[in-house]
């Protein structure tokens, strides 16, 4: 089974993305940044062949225009861990990836790289500086529950999911930061 990378994304409409970030920047300069960011990483991601790449868009019914051709899926409903539950759920017996949309310094390479880790562990995380993660891989050998019980945008987050993987191999690619604030976005720039 060919490898599957999902990119989790909410759909690119003014004043339904980054809020955090929109209340600091404004909705149009948020909407930008979103779209951005999210478009680079699948021309990125698309221009690989190794693994098969899924756009899996909230809301669910969402249509846009995307300058790449690239597969579409529904996140579908619950919280964050339900619908990465769900997605996985779709790759049975491959290895599969689940990264964020909203960090800029993410590239195809690190998912190029999370594949080749999932060759020697069950698991691979992308941390983030904030205490989440902005990657996660598994192996076909896979917990039941995965993300069950984790504070969802808290800087508990890893270390909640982490706790599901007890006795299994996990490995950790680098740190990145995500942009929630203006504060996240200057940093970032600077």
């Amino acid at each position: 089974m060919r490898d599957t990378v999902f990119v989790f994304a909410r759909a690119p409409r003014l004043g339904a993305v980054k809020r955090r970030l929109a209340r600091e920047i404004g909705a149009r300069a948020a909407l930008d940044f979103h779209r951005t960011t999210m478009i680079a990483l699948l021309r990125g991601l698309a221009a690989q062949r190794r693994f098969r790449t899924v756009l899996a868009l909230t809301p669910d019914r969402a249509r846009f225009p995307l300058p790449v051709r690239i597969s579409r899926v529904p996140q579908g409903s619950g919280d964050l861990g339900a619908r990465m539950q769900r997605a996985m759920a779709r790759v049975r017996r491959g290895r599969v990836v689940i990264v964020g949309c909203d960090i800029p310094d993410a590239r195809a390479a690190d998912v190029v790289q999370a594949f080749r880790t999932l060759g020697r562990a069950d698991a691979v995380f992308g941390p983030a500086e904030d205490g989440g993660y902005w990657l996660v891989g598994l192996a076909p050998r896979r917990p039941a529950h995965p993300f069950a019980a984790v504070r969802w945008s808290t800087m508990h987050a890893l270390a909640d999911t982490l706790a599901n993987f007890t006795g299994r191999r996990v490995a950790f690619l680098r740190t990145l930061r995500d942009v929630d604030t203006a504060s996240d976005l200057r940093s970032l720039r600077g």
